[in-house]
């Protein structure tokens, strides 16, 4: 089966289903990762946070862990926008690479990017068979997220605290409290299917 999960920056497949994705590669399945942005970002002062080259580094490691094929588009953070230029790119992905499965970003999540990049996969995967969607924050928003498909991803819990680790830069910002967060996370996801961890996802279709 071909997968492709759809993250609008480095860090978010690997925060919301990089579990699943490892789960899918150990079941023989081809796994390809588009990340929509170069991931670069200052702050609001202007101070760079996050230099595009350790970003896409860290992206690169993270990959590597996973076993995905990485695929690059090079957006500016905060600049994705929801429109046809990007749909039609993603539209050709799917269809080149023969996409069976997507997993792409919660439509209702807090961030901009997130957003834009959910609703165009939305738009060029309508004709794909199986879509979930993942949310890679803790944010609240003006919506529920309605999680309701579970994967098991209790054997590769581990691997995805070091998949989360390789995003040095990101991790430093946030204090380290990602790794405490998702496990935390998918262990109460996985307290729900009565497995050690879990990863929950929103579906939009699944053709079984």
């Amino acid at each position: 089966m071909n997968i492709l999960g759809v993250g609008a920056h480095f860090d978010d497949l690997e925060l919301g289903c990089s579990g699943t994705l490892m789960k899918h590669i150990h079941n023989g399945d081809k796994v390809y990762m588009l990340t929509v942005t170069d991931s670069g970002y200052k702050n609001p002062s202007g101070k760079e946070v996050r230099t595009i080259e350790i970003a896409r580094q860290e992206g690169q490691s993270a990959a590597k862990i996973i076993g995905g094929e990485l695929i690059c588009l090079d957006y500016s953070t905060f600049m994705v926008p929801f429109n046809e230029e990007l749909t039609k790119t993603l539209n050709n992905y799917i269809e080149d690479l023969e996409i069976e499965t997507v997993y792409s970003h919660w439509i209702g999540d807090v961030h901009r990017d997130h957003q834009a990049a959910g609703r165009c996969v939305l738009m060029a995967g309508r004709r794909v068979p199986r879509f979930l969607m993942y949310r890679s924050n803790f944010y609240d928003s003006d919506r529920q997220f309605s999680g309701n498909f579970y994967s098991d991803i209790s054997d590769f819990m581990d691997l995805k605290l070091k998949v989360i680790s390789s995003h040095k830069s990101e991790l430093e910002r946030v204090r380290y409290q990602w790794l405490d967060f998702f496990k935390n996370q998918n262990s109460n996801d996985g307290q729900k299917i009565g497995v050690e961890y879990a990863e929950c996802f929103e579906v939009v279709r699944y053709l079984i």
